[in-house]
């Protein structure tokens, strides 16, 4: 039986992959990567695959399929997302986990759509499923140049969660028996504000509306789709979208979930 993680080289996926070859054999894992020579090195099976075009050699023989959501504007998300589900239906797969995003049925998150729609055709399969709806990351928010934090949140709380935290969820649900057809909520320990994090890490939070948020990340270099991407999750978290926790990660885990403070220390 093949456990296959697809988007292996990425930042999720790879660390999924750290985590999946501490808890399963490595000849009953493959992967699959656009560019195979990134992944070389990695001590298992190398397929390449492309949600864009042809799968099913790349799905060819795989039992549990993870699937990493890809990046990119939502209409060509979706289109390569659905192409990946009718792939892993043709080629017999028995379980698909998804990473998807906290609430992605009633989110009123922009990047929550994307999501919602693989969900509803992972459904659709009937294939036994695993939701892993992926809170945002520590890793997003903590800054990498001096000066203060900028963003459209206001006052609002998010219980984010570690990048590795989730990928080691992602890996024992790969793992270990009776996950199917779960939908997982995971966040991290507390919500937490941006005037917090200024705090944390020794600076300011410069509040702004979200058009000014926009035209500052598209001054970064960000295309558009991505900076309204962005900033409308910020606008959300102003409005306590993201501010709810759940006790699924830790659950999963094994153990306290990493905190916004242990983020900023590392």
């Amino acid at each position: 039986m093949t456990t296959m993680i697809t988007g292996a080289t990425g930042h999720l996926g790879s660390l999924i992959l750290k985590h999946a070859l501490t808890r399963l054999p490595a000849d009953r894992l493959a992967v699959s990567v656009r560019d195979p020579k990134k992944a070389e090195g990695l001590g298992v099976e190398v397929r390449p695959g492309d949600f864009g075009g042809p799968l099913a050699d790349t799905f060819a023989g795989v039992e549990t399929l993870l699937l990493v959501s890809v990046d990119g504007p939502d209409e060509i998300r979706i289109q390569k997302h659905h192409n990946a589900v009718r792939a892993a239906v043709d080629a017999g797969v028995k379980h698909i986990v998804y990473t998807s995003v906290s609430d992605a049925d009633t989110s009123p998150l922009d990047l929550a759509k994307v999501h919602k729609a693989t969900e509803e055709a992972i459904r659709a399969t009937g294939i036994p499923f695993t939701f892993l709806r992926n809170g945002m990351y520590h890793e997003n928010y903590l800054p990498h140049a001096p000066g203060p934090i900028v963003s459209a949140t206001g006052d609002g709380r998010i219980a984010s969660a570690s990048r590795d935290d989730l990928a080691l969820a992602a890996a024992v649900v790969l793992s270990t028996p009776g996950h199917e057809n779960a939908v997982y909520e995971l966040t991290g320990p507390r919500a937490w504000s941006f005037d917090e994090l200024a705090a944390l890490v020794g600076t300011t939070h410069e509040k702004v509306s979200a058009a000014d948020r926009v035209t500052g990340l598209k001054g970064f270099g960000l295309p558009d789709f991505l900076a309204e991407l962005l900033a409308d999750i910020e606008v959300n978290i102003s409005r306590g979208a993201l501010a709810e926790v759940r006790p699924d990660l830790e659950k999963l885990i094994g153990r306290a979930a990493t905190t916004i403070e242990d983020a900023v220390r590392a």
